[in-house]
């Protein structure tokens, strides 16, 4: 554990709760077009905003220990964020949550080490899936002016649940893509060097090599004039629910977007797929571009109050900001 905070902590964290923000209002929005494809699409092309409340999933509550263990070390510790996970899976388990991460956070909170809870799963490769990067937007914002940190500090966040190098690196491509957004908004020189070559490219530059930066790869090569509905039928949108599967279409539809949250939400949505999850991906990236004033103020209000403690979900809602 960081023997003290850092100096600028405070500044960190209002980034890392404004991409929390995002993030979780991408969560609850892409949760709410869970229906069929033709009835989704066609809510889709009409604009047609869901009404509230809109309950987000373990996508944010995943967010929100890594947004608490931020707050309170300035850094992951490995440990105390399987803990939080633990706690919080623990306190209200009907959030979405996958099987294997049921499986990974009953055995941590049973007191089993994460490391062996992580790695035992599929047959000792690990989780590949999407866990990793739907969750880490925030961490992005936190360490963005120190992409090495970036790096370092997604696949710490990773490691309690995704012991597959596919799980970390696309919660590392994530990151980055959260940090660029961040940096290309609020730092002059940052932007005039990587602005013009644009988000992919900045990412795929530094994701470790494997299927998730091949599949960004190809996100740069489909460019900015597809639909939603066609990059992921060339990316996937999540089907497979794992990250080269999910993070190569949700960091395009960022890229594509990275001026208009509601706009690359709604274009996030098309995709279909793990909708909450690519949604979630790409809110708390863009929001760190436009700021919280980019997020509709109709959206924030219709997402749930988000529970920062560790509470029963029938206590939850008196944990408001």
């Amino acid at each position: 554990m960081p023997a003290e905070l850092p100096p600028d902590h405070a500044a960190r964290m209002v980034r890392a709760t404004l991409a929390l923000d995002g993030l979780s209002v991408g969560d609850a929005f892409g949760q709410r077009f869970f229906a069929p494809a033709p009835v989704a699409l066609q809510r889709i092309a009409l604009r047609a905003v869901p009404r509230g409340p809109w309950e987000y999933t373990d996508d944010t509550e995943m967010a929100l220990a890594i947004h608490g263990v931020l707050g309170e070390l300035g850094a992951i510790d490995r440990e105390a964020l399987a803990l939080r996970f633990a706690a919080r899976y623990v306190a209200d388990p009907v959030r979405g949550y996958g099987p294997t991460a049921h499986g990974i956070l009953q055995e941590i909170d049973a007191g089993v080490p994460w490391a062996v809870a992580a790695g035992r799963v599929f047959d000792g490769t690990g989780s590949m899936g999407n866990g990793g990067a739907m969750r880490v937007a925030p961490l992005g914002a936190y360490f963005a002016d120190d992409l090495d940190a970036v790096v370092a500090q997604a696949a710490a966040s990773a490691d309690p649940t995704h012991a597959h190098p596919e799980g970390r690196n696309g919660a590392i491509a994530t990151a980055l893509a959260a940090a660029y957004a961040w940096r290309v908004a609020n730092d002059p020189a940052f932007a005039q060097a990587h602005g013009a070559a644009g988000l992919l490219a900045f990412v795929h530059a530094r994701t470790p090599a494997g299927e998730t930066r091949d599949g960004i790869a190809t996100a740069r090569e489909l460019g900015r004039e597809a639909t939603g509905l066609f990059a992921a039928e060339v990316l996937g949108a999540g089907w497979k629910v794992t990250a080269p599967d999910t993070v190569p279409f949700s960091l395009w539809c960022a890229d594509r977007h990275l001026d208009d949250y509601e706009e690359a939400l709604w274009t996030t949505v098309e995709g279909l797929g793990d909708r909450d999850t690519t949604c979630a991906i790409v809110g708390g990236i863009v929001a760190l571009r436009t700021g919280r004033e980019g997020i509709p103020s109709e959206w924030l209000r219709e997402r749930e109050p988000l529970c920062f403690e560790v509470r029963p979900r029938e206590e939850a809602y008196q944990i408001t900001r």
